[in-house]
């Protein structure tokens, strides 16, 4: 039985997708000449991402069965004082299934990519950062220190950037990763206050030896406050992962981040750059588990997130935004499980939702595709008679989504509401309460959009904006019927579709109840006992499906899909109706809460003024103008006045002389008296 695994085989999972991305992004562009052709480019990088599948999938089968492990400095970058700034990995269960995740993910949208792109400028471009991306998140998930999670954490953000602004010269891309960068900075920054006063205080980055000191710090006070260190670095922490994980009121760059291609939309909210908090927050669990007052903290941004964001996909029309604000309100239901200590039930959503949320994004691009380039669902309609394959696919997506029996979403999304219901951390009754409606709101924008595209009367010519477009090469002259995606693009959804069915039912009893992670995620069973009280309820995942159709949450998902059915298919003149009655709501949902008007119109342009003021007043009066302009000012006056004792005659400085002198015979008198 092997207990140990090979630093090369491990090395190879992240460089691998990074000489594709190398390959691919300099040969393959104007930059490197243009060596290698699209063909080329696509199967150097898909062939990079599925060598790091195949080695990720052998060690996740050396971890699980074998009990393999592996936590090894590879590299020492330099040392300051005592402090070491190291690359190394961290193999166990949390890191082996991540990597599982995040590759088998981004190998789905890179061969998904050759159908969708295929017509767009930049195609080896984009290849490129697609595998760079997947590179950063390796490198982020397999860190066994803070330097090297940081390291993957910022390249993550910098290709994000990249990605969402893919179409360079279009204003609202430029806008929304200009929106999505700065957003993260907000968050990294106290993210990074929180590893500096881990370094200051632990004296040391690397995960063990910070935990060796928990303890340690957890008796410590912030100085000069009443603050307990433990909390205030806690919450540092998460507020990167605010920012990352889109969480409220850091969740304002998601859903513009739409304006990228369909398939990074995949990318960064299924498997990769959103669940990089989530993972943080876990793999910190034993620093975390000391500090209720940050887990509460938590538990109610999660909450305020899962009810709040779900809420504006009800009135979202373009297919992407409905799905991302989706993402947004599952990112708070993992929130809520990791405030309320169920730290694995938070990772096992994160595996579920990776496979059906990336299948929902790449279903609505086959349908973007399909309906050529229509994006506003209002103008879809009865597509599941020509998109058979996607139409099914996106139903088996959506039906994991809301929690059905039997699907993966169940599992974890019953598993976390049981989880906030046991805790009794302050705020896990509002948390308990945003989980539960989030169901009936999740079910019926779900259902919302199912059926408005592939059921109902067909809409495809009343579109008033058909071929107001980028993607002009690709539209119509016409209007014409959608049609079934290329294979490349359907058999990524199929084989998405089948963990999104079947994941949650095989892997629950080890990741919650087994000994999965049982030495990579750590929670004080006596201060927070909810996985033994979940434990002791669960008897096996057939018996929870079946007591799942008795429970309030698969009847509140029933009856939001029986009511979107109604509103939508049966009475589809009620919506508009409902919406002149509650205008003002709608007005409210529409702005998204008017956050974004608050971050430009007072954030923003507060900054903008005080930078102005700094700038005036701070830079070009005090500094250029005081102390710059004035000092040579103030010397020029000086030698204009001594220049006029320098006269050249003797007779004057004869006379200077003897002034001197009887000031200073009169000086001398006048002290010794």
């Amino acid at each position: 039985m092997s207990q140990t695994l090979s630093a090369t085989s491990l090395l190879a999972v992240p460089l691998a997708p990074l000489a594709g991305a190398v390959l691919a992004g300099v040969l393959g562009t104007a930059f490197g000449g243009n060596w290698i052709g699209r063909r080329l480019s696509h199967s150097l990088t898909i062939l990079g991402v599925l060598l790091a599948f195949i080695l990720s999938a052998m060690t996740l089968k050396s971890v699980a069965v074998d009990g393999a492990r592996f936590n090894e400095t590879l590299y020492t970058w330099m040392v300051v004082g005592g402090l070491k700034m190291e690359v190394g990995f961290l193999v166990d269960g949390l890191t082996a299934m991540m990597m599982c995740v995040v590759t088998f993910v981004s190998l789905m949208v890179h061969i998904y990519t050759i159908g969708y792109m295929e017509e767009e400028d930049g195609y080896n471009r984009f290849f490129g950062y697609i595998s760079l991306f997947t590179f950063a998140m390796l490198m982020l998930v397999m860190s066994n220190n803070l330097l090297q999670l940081f390291f993957g954490w910022e390249a993550v953000g910098l290709v994000s950037y990249l990605l969402i602004g893919f179409y360079f010269n279009k204003p609202s891309a430029i806008f929304a990763n200009m929106k999505a960068f700065l957003v993260n900075r907000v968050g990294d920054f106290g993210f990074i206050l929180g590893i500096g006063l881990i370094a200051a205080y632990a004296g040391t980055l690397n995960y063990g030896e910070v935990f060796a000191k928990a303890d340690e710090l957890s008796r410590l006070v912030m100085p000069g406050t009443g603050w307990m260190l433990i909390t205030v670095v806690c919450i540092c922490l998460f507020i990167g992962a605010m920012g990352k994980s889109a969480q409220f009121p850091l969740h304002v760059w998601l859903p513009d981040s739409m304006e990228g291609p369909t398939p990074i939309s995949a990318l960064i909210h299924a498997a990769t750059m959103v669940t990089a908090g989530i993972f943080m927050v876990a793999r910190l669990s034993p620093m975390f588990e000391l500090s209720d007052a940050a887990l509460s903290f938590i538990m109610v941004i999660g909450g305020i997130t899962a009810l709040f964001m779900g809420v504006l996909g009800i009135i979202q029309n373009d297919i992407k935004r409905v799905v991302a604000y989706s993402t947004l309100s599952q990112l708070g239901y993992m929130t809520v499980a990791l405030g309320a200590s169920a730290y694995s039930v938070a990772v096992f959503h994160l595996m579920t939702h990776a496979f059906f949320k990336a299948l929902l994004f790449l279903g609505a691009g086959s349908v973007i595709l399909g309906m050529h380039h229509n994006q506003d669902i209002r103008w879809m309609g009865n597509v599941r008679k020509y998109m058979p394959i996607t139409w099914l696919t996106s139903l088996l997506g959506s039906l994991a989504l809301i929690g059905t029996p039997l699907f993966s979403g169940f599992y974890s999304k019953d598993s976390i509401i049981e989880a906030v219901h046991e805790s009794h951390l302050a705020g896990s009754g509002f948390a308990y309460f945003a989980v539960l409606a989030g169901v009936f709101i999740t079910a019926f924008y779900s259902f919302r959009l199912y059926f408005l595209v592939f059921h109902g009367k067909e809409r495809y010519d009343q579109n008033p904006d058909a071929h107001d477009d980028h993607h002009d090469a690709h539209a119509s002259a016409e209007h014409h019927h959608p049609h079934e995606s290329p294979w490349v693009i359907t058999v990524p959804l199929i084989l998405l579709a089948i963990p999104s069915v079947v994941i949650g039912f095989m892997t629950i009893q080890p990741m919650l109840f087994g000994e999965f992670f049982k030495d990579s995620i750590f929670v004080n069973a006596q201060r927070h006992p909810v996985m033994q009280e979940l434990a002791s309820a669960f008897h096996g995942p057939a018996q929870m499906a079946l007591h799942g159709v008795m429970t309030a949450p698969f009847w509140l998902a029933l009856a939001g899909v029986a009511l979107s059915y109604y509103l939508y298919m049966v009475n589809p003149a009620l919506p508009a109706a409902i919406q002149r009655k509650v205008q003002p709501l709608y007005t409210l949902l529409d702005n998204k809460y008017y956050l974004d008007w608050f971050n430009e119109n007072v954030l923003a342009r507060g900054a903008r003024l005080l930078g102005t003021g700094l700038w005036k007043g701070g830079d070009q009066k005090l500094i250029d103008g005081a102390l710059v302009n004035g000092s040579w000012k103030l010397v020029g006056w000086v030698s204009s006045v001594v220049r006029r004792l320098q006269s050249g005659y003797i007779y004057h400085y004869a006379f200077g002389m003897i002034v001197g002198v009887v000031v200073l015979m009169t000086y001398f008198v006048w002290l010794n008296k």
